[in-house]
């Protein structure tokens, strides 16, 4: 629906939402362009067969979004220039009073998880090598890291030599050299119909146009991505998936869908990005996709998500072919990652605490993904292991309604439309390590009682 005007048969419930999409699928597709001014709320109301107050909310919608301005006296125009504003899917909780909040991806706060940190920093201010105090070489951080990297790869399914590997602080600067690597502006990066939230700021500010690719219960489809990228004539460059459960849906891609959407990039001469976020959290899930196309793959993991916040450190899996280019835009946006951050990250994952504090995780999310599926039945969606589920909400359901009416229990939860590309149908997403096991249980049978039957 990226043509403009809209007709009523674009209209689907709530038609509120598609309308917005509609408009923002019409501006992005370039048939409304900067400057333009949209009908006015009557006229257009009267056009598609609406009532006043869903266009009017829907016009809000996109203003929210900072896609549209409405002038008074004047009307609503499509905003020029790259867009700034960023609606961030987690609630910023009030001091004073702050909510259980499920709408921070955050592991468990273990009692080892502060242990590990005190252990280390004694043992690092016996011992502290000069480079992780002087050093000013991005190559000497790679030479010294490098094994530690390609070890924690090593656990998540992905053997590649260390030199192919890159040190980030974080997942999100390794996104970044990613995008720059295989995109320039105005090129286009397909991804799943719901993903990542920080990947649309990031295409936004580098000037990348996002296309969502129609899924099914299984992941992405492969299909669906040939057809998408031979429309695109070339400006497709690259896929950006999250196939171990990071994704906001919590999915885990079988094998099977792993390879076939492998094979459809390569054909397709598109690059893999891999966002494993959540790294070995999963246990028996399959090799990451990176590992059936290797020479066509960006692979890129951290250790926050999965050991500790605190722990900033990323590691990018570089093609060959790109490697030095992505040390050269690392070098331009970062310089090189925090040796200290790095020397804790080796301290735990050489000594044995990464794994323990691996296992230790895994227990307690468990436990908390069962209680998450007893509480809200078979209707959320996420794995044993994973830090949190996705619980879809009736298509004619209002989710700024059930937002608001949790927070006025004091829940925070996350909106799925934070994280939408193409997908229309609410959502919530609900967080599980950051409240103790009670705060958790409280706060998901208030949900439950605030959900239709």
């Amino acid at each position: 629906m990226s043509h403009w005007p809209l007709t009523k048969s674009d209209i689907t419930r709530p038609a509120y939402r598609s309308l917005a999409q509609g408009v923002a699928a019409a501006i992005d597709a370039g048939s409304l362009r900067p400057g333009d001014r949209l009908p006015p709320h009557r006229e257009l109301a009267w056009q598609l067969d609406l009532s006043v107050q869903t266009v009017s909310r829907a016009y809000e919608e996109l203003i929210r979004a900072d896609l549209i301005s409405g002038e008074v006296g004047r009307g609503s125009f499509v905003k020029s220039g790259p867009r700034e504003t960023v609606e961030v899917p987690w609630f910023r909780a009030p001091a004073e009073r702050p909510p259980i909040d499920l709408s921070m991806m955050t592991p468990v706060d273990l009692p080892q998880i502060a242990e590990a940190w005190r252990s280390s920093m004694l043992r690092l201010a016996e011992n502290l090598p000069d480079p992780a105090m002087y050093s000013f070489r991005p190559r000497q951080t790679m030479a010294l890291y490098g094994g530690m990297a390609a070890n924690w790869l090593a656990r998540c399914g992905l053997v590649v030599p260390a030199q192919r590997i890159l040190i980030t602080n974080g997942t999100t600067p390794a996104m970044f050299v990613a995008l720059m690597c295989v995109a320039k502006p105005g090129d286009i990066i397909a991804t799943e119909s719901s993903t990542c939230h920080t990947l649309r700021p990031a295409a936004a500010s580098l000037q990348l146009r996002l296309r969502g690719i129609a899924c099914d219960e299984r992941g992405m489809l492969p299909d669906a991505l040939t057809a998408a990228a031979r429309a695109s004539a070339g400006r497709m460059k690259s896929v950006f998936l999250l196939p171990s459960g990071a994704g906001p849906m919590a999915r885990i891609v079988d094998r099977a869908r792993r390879e076939e959407l492998a094979r459809a990039a390569v054909e397709a001469g598109l690059i893999i990005l891999e966002d494993d976020a959540l790294g070995p959290v999963a246990l028996r899930r399959p090799p990451p996709i990176a590992s059936f196309a290797p020479d066509h793959s960006f692979y890129f993991t951290g250790l926050s998500k999965s050991l500790s916040p605190g722990l900033r450190m990323g590691f990018l899996a570089m093609p060959e072919s790109l490697a030095e280019r992505a040390l050269n835009r690392h070098l331009a946006m970062s310089w090189m990652a925090t040796p200290m951050i790095a020397e804790i990250a080796r301290d735990w994952i050489e000594s044995g605490v990464a794994d323990e504090l691996l296992a230790a995780q895994r227990s307690q999310l468990v436990q908390r993904n069962r209680m998450a599926q007893k509480i809200l039945g078979g209707r959320s969606l996420g794995f044993p292991q994973g830090l949190h589920r996705w619980l879809p909400l009736p298509d004619d359901c209002d989710e700024r309604a059930v937002l608001s009416a949790a927070l006025a229990q004091d829940v925070a939860v996350a909106p799925g439309s934070g994280f939408a590309i193409t997908d229309s149908t609410p959502a919530l997403r609900l967080s599980l390590g950051a409240p103790r096991m009670p705060e958790l249980e409280q706060a998901l049978l208030i949900l439950a009682s605030l959900l239709p039957d």
